[in-house]
């Protein structure tokens, strides 16, 4: 949720409770552990002291509008601020929504978040939603409150999107703030609503797995990327020293034991990574976090081997596409190439931290011959990174949009009659709702059999190496994968995997390979 994401004390608080209180919403994101959620927490901190606030957590209740509901009765409340991400969070966070509008309609709805941010027509031509905060909303949203309260202009508060007479108006975007000014998150009153313990997760990583965000926004402009046009190439971290303060927080409060960095990017400062792995070395905590290949590359030994030691297991990267083309259609900036994808797998082999790739599949182009040979050519480009490093692991997405106006890639999108929805409502349809997790798109350009050559390559593929992430899988289990799918895998079979998939589902229950970040 970027309702709420930075904040700097410009602004003098009261020392008592003013106006309206805030319920705060998380919509259900996913069928795994759920994760702490820093952007509720985050948006709590930027009001704390001033007004009251709840918590209420989707992933967590079993009747949460029911939970919603006996809030709103009580009358205290004039605020239901949400987060929106794109996916599952939907299924919560739209019929809500809607419902609070008809039943309550004094109450003043606040999104952000993702979808909130990219997809703002839909939301606010809706009439359910009030206002979006777009970006950095620490101080955003107590200013967006304050100004409701004294009949002052929304208008003048940053990092909105508002309808103002019938039009959709953009307010100035706000700087990311310095993140060592901001105020720690409360965790002692969220375990109030919800036991802290009940976030840390059993993962790969460790048994109790924080989720933790050190820094926001990314340096980069990539045309496929959600974050592009809320941060605008803009990156700012909190230093090594305060997030090892928090981390010995969680773990000396609540147990923690490994950390999923969920930033953007969390790589983008050597000296900051390098500091943070000196600090947590003696630990011995587990880490996960998502970084640039190319940003990567240019680390040095020492700084890869430094990270390793201290507890880093697996880093997530967007390799996207070893075409040299199709990246420089991407935008995705920078010197990343084909080459360097293989090379990099290759160096972390020899540190020993596992390289996680990404790769989108199925991106527009000029012939539906040529989006074909594009997806063939990315399947024998993956199967080379696993000859270079075989402990890779792959991730595999469906190319989706995402509305970065200007870019090559989004105006190829448009050419060839992708829309999205115009109503919010039509974002519950199934195949919306799954859209933006790049695995059901609706794009003109791709053709079922594109989709079934990559959905069954991934099948072979995950058969014939099984995925480490999987800790449930014994050792027996992975070798029978393995040999299960040695035939396919060698001779390029994919078609109809059937016995691959049913050995998955039915006897293994298998879980692929999936980035958890976001």
């Amino acid at each position: 949720m970027y309702l709420g994401v930075d904040f700097i004390p410009q602004r003098i608080f009261p020392t008592h409770m003013a106006g309206k209180d805030v319920i705060l919403f998380n919509p259900r994101s996913n069928h795994y552990k759920p994760r702490l959620p820093n952007s509720i927490l985050q948006v709590a901190a930027s009001i704390e002291g001033t007004r009251d606030y709840v918590i209420v957590d989707g992933n967590l209740e079993a009747d949460p509008w029911q939970k919603i509901q006996s809030y709103l009765k009580e009358g205290r409340f004039g605020y239901f601020g949400c987060t929106v991400m794109p996916g599952p969070q939907l299924q919560q966070a739209i019929p809500f929504t809607i419902n609070i509008k008809k039943l309550f309609p004094e109450i003043k709805i606040i999104w952000g978040g993702y979808f909130a941010s990219n997809q703002y027509k839909s939301a606010i031509k809706s009439d359910a939603v009030d206002f979006i905060v777009n970006g950095p909303g620490d101080k955003a949203f107590p200013l967006l409150l304050d100004a409701i309260e004294s009949g002052g202009d929304p208008g003048l508060v940053p990092n909105l999107i508002i309808k103002k007479e019938g039009k959709i108006v953009f307010t100035r975007k706000d700087e990311i703030y310095d993140q060592d000014t901001l105020p720690s998150f409360n965790y002692e009153k969220l375990n109030t609503f919800y036991p802290v313990e009940s976030y840390l997760g059993n993962t790969y990583l460790g048994k109790k797995t924080i989720a933790y965000h050190s820094s926001f926004g990314c340096p980069f402009t990539c045309s496929f990327c959600a974050v592009v046009p809320i941060y605008n190439a803009r990156w700012k971290g909190k230093s090594a020293e305060l997030i090892y303060k928090d981390i010995r927080l969680l773990k000396d409060r609540f147990g923690g034991d490994a950390i999923e960095f969920h930033d953007n990017n969390f790589f983008v400062s050597e000296k900051r990574t390098v500091e943070f792995a000196k600090l947590i070395k003696p630990d011995n905590i587990s880490w996960w976090g998502e970084g640039r290949i190319d940003t990567l590359n240019k680390y040095s030994d020492e700084s890869l081997q430094l990270m390793k030691d201290s507890g880093c297991k697996m880093i997530f990267f967007g390799a996207e596409t070893g075409n040299d083309a199709v990246l420089k259609e991407m935008d995705k900036g920078g010197t990343q190439t084909g080459a360097q994808i293989l090379e990099f797998a290759a160096r972390l082999r020899k540190s020993g931290i596992i390289p996680e790739y990404s790769f989108v599949l199925g991106t527009p182009a000029a012939t539906e011959k040529e989006v074909y040979e594009r997806i063939k050519g990315d399947i024998a480009f993956i199967r080379k990174v696993k000859e270079v490093n075989p402990d890779t692991e792959i991730i595999i997405y469906v190319y989706s949009p995402v509305p970065t106006e200007g870019s090559e890639m989004y105006e190829q999108v448009k050419k060839a009659g992708f829309k999205f929805p115009e109503k919010l409502e039509e974002w519950l349809d199934p195949a919306w709702a799954n859209f933006d997790l790049r695995k059901n798109p609706l794009t003109p350009w791709l053709k079922p059999y594109m989709i079934d050559l990559i959905m069954n390559f991934e099948t072979v593929l995950n058969g014939y190496y099984p995925t480490v992430s999987d800790f449930k899988m014994s050792e027996f289990q992975r070798k029978f994968m393995k040999f299960f799918s040695t035939t396919r895998y060698h001779a390029g079979i994919y078609s109809l995997p059937y016995e691959i998939k049913a050995l998955q589902k039915f006897w293994l229950r298998y879980r692929q390979p999936e980035w958890e970040g976001f």
